[in-house]
């Protein structure tokens, strides 16, 4: 019996028509698999149909995945591909496996021999380092920065003096509705020459994306509540 593969299936980063972002290959591997390892079932099975309206919902077998899940249970969701059966794994947004859940399969994955096959769609990480004129050669991604102010501020001036030291673009997030707050933060904590770019809602149609400094961003605003955004800055 030749096993199942392991299909990183990747998500649009907003409401916009798959089709626009995502390649033919997306389509065509969601149309063959009925298994799946999913953040979330409403929006799973939303984007599916979406993607292949002609697809029967009823025949999904959906595994979830997230911050609820028992690590325990993760080796059972590849058990179909022990089977024969191929299994897509979906992000919420974006590429799985990257700032996701999902790594903790594709690592089980591997380690059970089960071929793992990644497919092209949009990364928010790597679509903002691409349009932000920093170093593409040289970046680290952080996740999220901490909440309390005094830790906060020591992060930020960390990643600056990482950024400087090794020539390294900071790549960080924020939850949506606290991205003003951090654009202050950053505009006041950082040097004054020090570079940030802002990536904010990243192929759809409201996508903005600005690198200036430190000092430009206290005096040009823009409202980020409640968007996806990407943050970058770097010390030359």
């Amino acid at each position: 019996m030749i096993p199942g593969k392991l299909y990183l299936i990747p998500t649009t980063l907003g409401e916009n028509d798959p089709m626009e972002v995502l390649p033919i290959t997306v389509k065509n591997i969601i149309e063959q698999t009925d298994t799946f390892i999913v953040e979330n079932e409403k929006t799973a099975r939303r984007f599916i149909k979406k993607i292949c309206p002609g697809k029967s919902q009823p025949s999904l077998k959906l595994f979830l995945l997230n911050k609820h899940t028992d690590i325990s249970e993760l080796p059972s969701f590849l058990k179909p591909c022990e089977e024969g059966v191929s299994v897509g794994l979906l992000s919420e947004a974006g590429c799985p496996g990257v700032a996701d859940p999902g790594a903790d399969v594709v690592k089980i994955a591997h380690d059970n021999n089960i071929k793992v096959i990644p497919l092209v769609g949009p990364s928010s990480i790597l679509m903002a380092i691409m349009s932000s004129g920093m170093n593409g050669q040289s970046f680290a991604f952080n996740g999220y920065l901490p909440i309390d102010k005094a830790q906060r501020k020591s992060e930020i001036k960390r990643l600056e003096r990482l950024s400087f030291e090794h020539n390294q673009s900071q790549l960080f997030i924020e939850t949506p509705y606290r991205n003003n707050k951090m654009v202050e933060d950053l505009a006041t904590i950082l040097e004054r020459n020090t570079h940030v770019c802002v990536a904010c809602d990243i192929t759809l149609p409201t996508e903005f994306i600005k690198t200036q400094t430190a000092e430009q961003w206290k005096k040009n605003k823009v409202d980020l509540h409640k968007r996806p955004t990407i943050f970058i800055i770097h010390k030359n």
